[in-house]
């Protein structure tokens, strides 16, 4: 186990933190800079930036962004695996073997199928697909952490008891932490982390609901904002695109962040790969 894998592991075992959602390796350098000590992955925010919708990225662009965050930060990355890329456990252990090997520290897999008629996976084949993904990171040897997603509240199926029923599922079948996004009722929160401590559990913010003083105070361990970042530097960029587009004029740009901050920040910053 690596140093940083090991101090990821410590931040999981008492209090809270943030881990904001880089979408490329400059915003990821930027959050480095701003002292967050762990990282995470956006799904939606790298497949943005790429051109696509959410879940269209291919194995293998995601293996090479998970690399390329790894390679080029200090601080632990959490790779948002989607569904493993794969329904079978099997071709989901494969895969995570293959995401085990990039650096990251953490790896999620989410229960969701991308079929709106039936947006869950089977309740006994989600908690096998957990199970294929625990063998496969111990098999490796990385000791990266493994994060198990149930997406019943952002996919049309906001049931409470059978979230709770899956996480502790997947806890049992070797899930070193526990994520629930789309939740925002505090209380429902806290029966999340009831329900499968000791094991810590992840808390999606992605607009201003709650503060991490309120989070902390009811046990979460760690907060992540998903896409949210990227949709803010999203919003900024069509305002001003827009207003150019649409009014011919130019206000908006005033309000960006001068050049000379922006790349001073990488000024001396090596290429992925750096030590």
């Amino acid at each position: 186990m690596n140093d940083r894998i090991r101090s990821f592991r410590q931040l999981h075992e008492s209090g809270c933190f943030v881990i904001p959602n880089p979408w490329d390796l400059g915003s990821a350098r930027m959050l480095e800079q701003l002292g967050f000590k762990a990282l995470a992955t956006t799904s939606s925010g790298f497949a943005w930036s790429r051109g696509m919708s959410d879940n269209h990225v291919t194995l293998d662009d995601a293996l090479d962004h998970f690399r390329d965050l790894a390679r080029g930060v200090n601080v632990p990355i959490n790779a948002d695996f989607e569904g493993g890329f794969a329904r079978e456990p099997e071709a989901v252990a494969a895969n995570v073997s293959r995401a085990a090997d990039t650096g990251v520290a953490g790896i999620s897999i989410e229960d969701s199928t991308g079929d709106p008629a039936s947006p869950l996976h089977d309740f006994t084949l989600a908690v096998e697909r957990i199970g294929a993904a625990r063998r496969a990171i111990d098999a490796s040897g990385t000791g990266a952490m493994l994060v198990g997603r149930s997406e019943g509240f952002i996919v049309g199926r906001p049931d409470l008891a059978e979230t709770i029923r899956r996480l502790v599922a997947y806890a049992e079948a070797g899930a070193d932490c526990l994520y629930a996004p789309g939740i925002r009722n505090l209380a429902d929160v806290y029966a999340v982390v009831k329900a499968v401590t000791p094991k810590p559990v992840n808390m999606l913010v992605g607009s201003d609901f709650t503060t991490v003083t309120e989070m902390a105070a009811i046990g979460v361990r760690r907060i992540s904002v998903g896409g949210a970042l990227a949709r803010a530097a999203w919003g900024g960029f069509l305002t001003a695109a827009r207003e150019i587009a649409e009014h011919g004029t130019f206000a908006s740009l005033a309000r960006a962040v001068p050049f000379a901050e922006i790349d001073a920040a990488f000024k001396g910053e090596q290429s992925p790969g750096r030590s």
